[in-house]
């Protein structure tokens, strides 16, 4: 009987014994806080607080990729080590289409005539304004990026811009009837004056475009836009600024003087004043492809750091709105025009039965003229392509710089461009492409 109660007993304190240790602890715990608050506080943050995010403005990283070398890259990421840190760069180039141009540039460089003296090629992607591919080189100075200087007269380029004005400040159409005397491709003083006679010319405007009719430019700069209208359509289109792009370039240098004829020569792109680099050439074509407003070009998507951390992305960024909705459509169809029956036809005869150019909307402008010394020929194609039935859109410039035989045009090369980039890759190499990037 007494072993009995004696459990019974135990039964009953070994539970009560529990209780008061748990409120000893807890009022212990509640104690060390009373007496320790910041240490308790502090624990409890380093609990529940996030690590802090480290994060890479464009800035940092404009000195983070300052001598990375992208022009003729045939990868896709890089590495980049500081002092104390190690970091990946992925970017937006297309590797097929960069390995294309390298090969062509290396051929190139092989030949004996017909060899340029500089070459040039940007291709954007302008629904995003990423860099799908940057080649070239400059045979004067072997460590210069020539995609991102603007020592090249723009020419007939210009046009572009004189166009775009005329349609959205004068109302012209693709339809508009124009009218001038002598050689198309001559601008004399004579040729500026509004004459009709029996030897004048009637155009639409649309085929003034296609053909690069001087006389015609001349007149709309000089008579119709005059210097306040040209200055403002120029600074809208981005002339004499510097983008704040990842990448360092030089946008174009523009100035009007006060000569009636220097407008002429503005209008038309008949002068070695006005100057653009490649690579506002390409920004020149996400303004008419995005309902006219440019973006800024950008070649990183992200940057991690050793540790798998991301720091960077990279972001679609509007630069600058120089025409209306309207006027970005008309020139659409203007430059089209250029491929289809202009100064761009030879290149791209063929096109609408070629497989994958017959699948695409194409246009562009060329344009060409000598340097001061007349010693290199500037040969310019900026154009577009984009996909009848899809989002996918390449814009691109390419110049090239011919010395005393004329070799392959910049046109032919933007039309090699465009059949690479939209050729539909078959899908065990795209497995493999991507399981090799994995």
């Amino acid at each position: 009987m007494l072993q009995k109660y004696v459990r019974l007993t135990m039964m009953l304190a070994i539970p009560c014994l529990l209780i008061l240790g748990a409120w000893h602890f807890l009022d212990l715990e509640s104690l060390f806080k009373q007496e320790h608050p910041q240490t308790a506080s502090a624990s409890y943050l380093v609990k529940e607080q996030a690590p802090p995010k480290i994060t890479l403005s464009k800035t940092d990283l404009k000195g983070l990729i300052q001598k990375t070398v992208f022009l003729n890259a045939d990868k896709a990421v890089f590495f980049v080590d500081t002092q104390d840190k190690s970091y990946t760069l992925t970017t937006s180039l297309n590797t097929r289409l960069q390995k294309t141009l390298i090969s062509a540039m290396a051929r190139l460089k092989t030949l004996k005539r017909g060899k340029p003296q500089r070459i040039a090629i940007v291709a954007m992607d302008p629904s995003n304004g990423s860099l799908k591919a940057m080649a070239g080189f400059d045979l004067g100075n072997l460590d210069a990026n020539p995609c991102m200087v603007s020592d090249y007269p723009a020419a007939s380029i210009f046009k572009i811009i004189t166009a775009s004005a005329a349609i959205d400040s004068l109302g012209y159409t693709a339809h508009t009837p124009l009218y001038f005397n002598g050689n198309k491709y001559t601008l004399y003083k004579r040729q500026l004056a509004e004459t009709r006679n029996k030897y004048t010319s009637k155009v639409s405007f649309s085929r003034a475009f296609a053909e690069s009719i001087n006389p015609i430019f001349g007149k709309i700069g000089k008579n119709y836009l005059g210097r306040t209208r040209l200055n403002t359509y120029a600074h809208a289109f981005g002339f004499n600024q510097e983008p704040d792009s990842e990448l360092s370039f030089e946008s174009g240098r523009f100035s009007v003087t006060a000569s009636d004829y220097h407008l002429a020569e503005l209008g038309c792109g008949f002068n070695r004043d006005t100057m653009i680099s490649p690579m506002f050439g390409a920004m020149l074509m996400t303004t008419i492809l995005n309902s006219g407003t440019s973006l800024v070009p950008r070649i990183v998507n992200q940057v991690k750091t050793s540790n798998g951390q991301i720091i960077y992305k990279g972001k679609k960024e509007y630069y600058k709105t120089a025409i209306t909705p309207k006027t970005a459509t008309t020139m659409i169809r203007l430059m089209q025009g250029t491929v289809a029956k202009g100064t761009a036809k030879k290149s791209f005869r063929g096109f609408t039965r070629d497989k994958v150019l017959s699948k695409l909307v194409i246009g562009g402008k060329t344009g060409s003229l000598y340097n001061r010394k007349r010693t290199v020929k500037y040969d310019w194609f900026i154009g577009f392509g984009k996909e009848k039935t899809g989002g996918k859109a390449l814009a691109i410039a390419v110049v090239v710089g011919h010395k005393k035989y004329i070799g392959t045009r910049a046109s032919a090369y933007a039309r090699k461009i465009l059949k690479t980039y939209f050729k539909k890759i078959p899908v065990r190499t795209a497995q493999l492409n991507k399981a090799e990037k994995d």
